[in-house]
């Protein structure tokens, strides 16, 4: 099981802002770090794999709670 090392709300923001979020966050730490993206606007749900997709990252998972998706994504060695 992966655990996520941090946590990015972007709920209550609309795409590609929870992407932008998330990108910025993962850029700044090291390959294989785990990061869990909170969010609720619905197009998060393709938005964030497309985007791990094209920039090397693994979307692990996506579990919709409480309102809002969770999201657990890997950097990646890019």
């Amino acid at each position: 099981m992966d655990t996520p090392e941090i946590e990015i709300d972007a709920r209550g923001l609309l795409c590609p802002l929870p992407v932008l979020r998330a990108r910025k966050r993962l850029l700044a730490l090291a390959p294989g770090t785990v990061v869990a993206v909170l969010a609720d606007d619905a197009m998060a749900l393709v938005d964030l794999p497309h985007f791990c997709a094209q920039a090397g990252h693994d979307h692990l998972s996506v579990t919709e709670t409480e309102g809002h998706q969770r999201h657990l994504i890997r950097r990646g060695a890019v």
